[in-house]
């Protein structure tokens, strides 16, 4: 088996990198996980929940180490563990502007609990909990028929959701006191939300690993809210700018000796870089038409 090398024949790479079935699986689930993280990823970030976020991700940790324990399916615990956590900071998140320090508190405090438990289970266990470096960076290029097609369900299911209660949850994170006046019932959309959420990381986690899945819920969506307020655009500009940074990971891992971990979040942060100096020099143009088109109305006023 020759060693795969990037040419200058594009073609000739990309039959390369389809060459074997361990492959076109990683690229298969990467596509649905940057799908699911981009749009779960661009409520989060335009909700401030960032934090949640990652604390989710941390999930894994406890979730793991209690299935061992167990004797259950580790899948099991990731998505007991991210849903148990969903439910406890969905209830208490805070609602206007001296809600927030007590729901970074109450966030901070989950993420300690997870922890605490994750340590005591592992301790319990009296073993080694298998596949660590898994857990933490993912096993994109092992990844099994089944466990694509067990992602595009999940993901489905969570995307259909996200459908249902997209447009009055954006309008309860826009202005949660005014949706709550027009009868929107802001509480159970947290809580919703914090659940679907979960159900994202628990699923791709499985896949990208806990540290690069917070990754890809947070730099395609930051990168797309930099460029754009309007929420279709941005919403397909940050699952545009998953799916090229999870494809570049890949693709260029497979061709190097470094990690598809390393890869990816390295895109992802000069995906954001660029996009943040792309809209802020977006911003200064039109601020700058702005004042010369409005010299000539102030000229005459006076």
């Amino acid at each position: 088996m020759s060693t795969p090398s990037l040419s200058w024949d594009p073609i000739h790479d990309v039959h390369q990198l389809l060459a074997f079935p361990f492959m076109v699986n990683a690229l298969e689930a990467g596509t649905i996980v940057a799908v699911l993280a981009a749009v779960v990823g661009w409520y989060m970030v335009l909700r401030r929940q960032t934090f949640a976020g990652h604390t989710l991700a941390l999930m894994a940790f406890p979730g793991a180490a209690g299935a061992a324990l167990a004797g259950l399916p580790g899948a099991l615990g990731y998505y007991v563990s991210c849903g148990a956590a969903a439910v406890l900071m969905g209830r208490g998140r805070g609602h206007g502007t001296r809600g927030h320090g007590g729901e970074s508190a109450a966030i901070g405090t989950v993420q300690t609990a997870g922890l605490a438990l994750g340590f005591l289970f592992l301790s319990l266990y009296h073993g080694v909990l298998g596949g660590l470096e898994s857990l933490l960076f993912g096993t994109f290029l092992g990844v099994s028929r089944g466990q694509v097609l067990t992602l595009l369900i999940v993901a489905c299911v969570a995307l259909v959701l996200i459908g249902v209660v997209g447009r009055p949850l954006l309008f309860a994170t826009v202005d949660d006191q005014v949706a709550r006046a027009h009868g929107v019932p802001v509480r159970a959309l947290d809580i919703a939300f914090m659940l679907i959420l979960g159900l994202a990381v628990a699923a791709t986690s499985q896949i990208t690993g806990a540290l690069l899945v917070f990754a890809l819920l947070v730099a395609p969506a930051a990168g797309a809210q930099a460029l754009t307020a309007r929420p279709a655009l941005g919403l397909a500009l940050s699952i545009a700018f998953a799916v090229l940074v999870v494809w570049l990971g890949l693709g260029i891992a497979y061709f190097s000796i470094y990690p598809v971990g390393f890869f990816t979040t390295t895109f992802a942060f000069a995906l954001y870089l660029l996009a943040r100096l792309a809209g802020a020099g977006v911003r200064r143009s039109r601020g700058a038409r702005s004042g010369i088109n409005g010299a000539p109305r102030r000229e005459a006023g006076r």
